[in-house]
Parts: C-alpha cells; sequence; structure tokens
C-alpha cells in the first residue's frame, strides 16, 4: 500500500475499502500524534475520529506534492489545533495513566522498560508544544524532517532547529529526574 495514496484513491472512486485500509494502517499512530497536541488520549481519539470522518464526508483532494502520511498528519494537526482554539479547556490526563504494557516472559525488564517509558513520555509531555511535536513526528512516527515541516509548516531548516532543541530540552528534564535515556 504505497503509504495510503492508493487506498485513498480507490475510496475516492468507490472502494469503500480503501478507506477501512487507511483507518487500519495509520489510527494508532494518528492518535498518539494528536495527543502530543492536546494532551488528553480520550479527545485525541475522538479528533482522529473526526479526521477520518473529514476526509470521507469533504473527500479532500490529495495533490501527492508529499507522501500520503504527510498530507494525512497535516489535516490531523489542523483538526486538533481547531478543536483547541473551540475548547479553551482541556483536560490534563497523562498518557502514561492509561497506556499499560505487559511483557510475560521478564516481569521485572518489562516493568523497569515500562517505567523508563513513562519518564520519558511524562518529560516528552512537560516540553512545549512544537517541542513534543516535533519530537514525535520525527522519533516515534520516522518522518523525514522535510515531511515534519510541512505537517507543522515550518521550513526544514526551523525543524532541525526545532529536533536540536526539543532533544536538550529533553534530556534536561531526563537529567532532573535522575535517567539517562541512551538514545539522545
Amino acid at each position: 500500500m504505497d503509504n495510503g495514496a492508493s487506498s485513498y484513491r480507490r475510496f475516492l472512486a468507490g472502494d469503500r475499502e480503501g478507506l477501512a485500509e487507511i483507518v487500519r494502517e495509520y489510527s494508532d499512530g494518528l492518535i498518539l500524534y494528536i495527543n502530543s497536541i492536546v494532551q488528553n488520549i480520550c479527545v485525541s481519539e475522538e479528533i482522529a475520529e473526526d479526521v477520518f470522518v473529514e476526509i470521507a464526508l469533504k473527500k479532500h483532494k490529495y495533490s501527492e506534492k508529499s507522501s500520503f502520511k504527510t498530507w494525512l498528519y497535516a489535516v490531523a494537526r489542523y483538526t486538533a489545533i481547531d478543536c483547541i482554539k473551540r475548547h479553551s479547556r482541556i483536560s490534563d490526563i497523562p498518557v502514561d495513566e492509561m497506556y499499560e504494557l505487559s511483557d510475560e516472559t521478564n516481569i521485572e525488564k518489562s516493568y523497569i522498560k515500562d517505567e523508563q517509558k513513562k519518564q520519558l513520555r511524562k518529560a516528552i509531555s512537560s516540553l512545549p508544544p512544537d517541542y513534543s511535536q516535533v519530537l514525535y513526528l520525527v522519533y516515534f512516527e520516522d518522518f523525514s524532517y522535510s515531511e515534519a515541516a510541512r505537517i507543522m509548516r515550518k521550513s526544514e531548516r526551523q525543524i532541525k532547529n526545532l529536533v536540536y532543541r526539543a532533544k536538550q530540552s529533553l534530556k534536561t528534564e531526563l537529567e532532573k529526574e535522575g535517567f539517562v535515556y541512551e538514545e539522545l
């Protein structure tokens, strides 16, 4: 599925399965990205649904100037920002309270990993919104700098600077908690 574009074209041509493929492929990542903007997993799920409903009903034109995933995440960003503007109040339920992983093979190792992930997510969520968004896009969703720039409506140079400053800020935040993350 060439990054969703062929599924979207099939959907626009009348094949409903194309939209179902897009939802299956992108919903989880889209929800987590939106959560980096709104800081509420329940609201993020609702916004992701709104994004899929919007592209289904309005049948936006995908110009293929960027990858389909980049285009979809940009639509999600605009939808999330509109939601924030409409609702000035957003709940402060952190993702790590709702996010549980289990590893039956080694409970202690799994617990330590979970705690590290919670610390990392908590530190990322405490960063300014642009920092948490750019880190999520580049490191969790593997977008290139140019794709992240399109999604966030910034230049590639601004994205490089944001990534650098976000990593420094994240490192500082993690060191305050006595945690050193190896991949920084």
